[in-house]
């Protein structure tokens, strides 16, 4: 019995790591969502990165006569990253342009989160080296909060 106890949680803990790593990078910003949204994208297009749209999913809610915390989407991306990723795994569109969300928790702390490069190739079983395709978005993400 204990051998197939054992045998079952050795199984099931690749299962259990997975759920753990949910693919998301998150920093706290000092900023509003709206201010941290304007030095992000401020940033991306200092770097040439395309601005494609910012949706206020806080101000669609009011609208709606529905509460929500602070809470912003930007999309962005490069088409000369992108497209590469694409070629070899079309299915990543679903992914792509990058997305990164700020929004403010519980306690009034504002976050920006975004999918985390590995949890993409991973996700879409792309070659390592495309990583680099994506991996600047901590960067980005970093300089837009200093």
């Amino acid at each position: 019995m204990k051998h197939l106890i054992a045998t079952l949680l050795f199984a099931l803990a690749p299962l259990a790591a997975q759920a753990a790593d949910n693919g998301l990078e998150s920093r706290a910003s000092p900023y509003s969502v709206a201010e941290t949204l304007d030095r992000l994208e401020s940033v991306l297009r200092a770097k040439g990165v395309k601005v494609f749209a910012r949706i206020d999913h806080g101000g669609e809610a009011q609208g709606a006569g529905l509460a929500l915390r602070p809470t912003q989407l930007l999309i962005f991306g490069n088409p000369k990253a992108g497209t590469p990723l694409m070629q070899a795994a079309p299915a990543i569109g679903l992914d792509l342009p990058m997305k990164a969300l700020a929004w403010q928790d519980e306690q009034g702390q504002v976050r920006v989160t975004w999918n985390s490069p590995e949890y993409l190739i991973r996700r879409h079983g792309l070659d390592a080296a495309h990583a680099g395709n994506l991996a600047a978005i901590g960067g980005l993400v970093d300089a837009a909060l200093k």
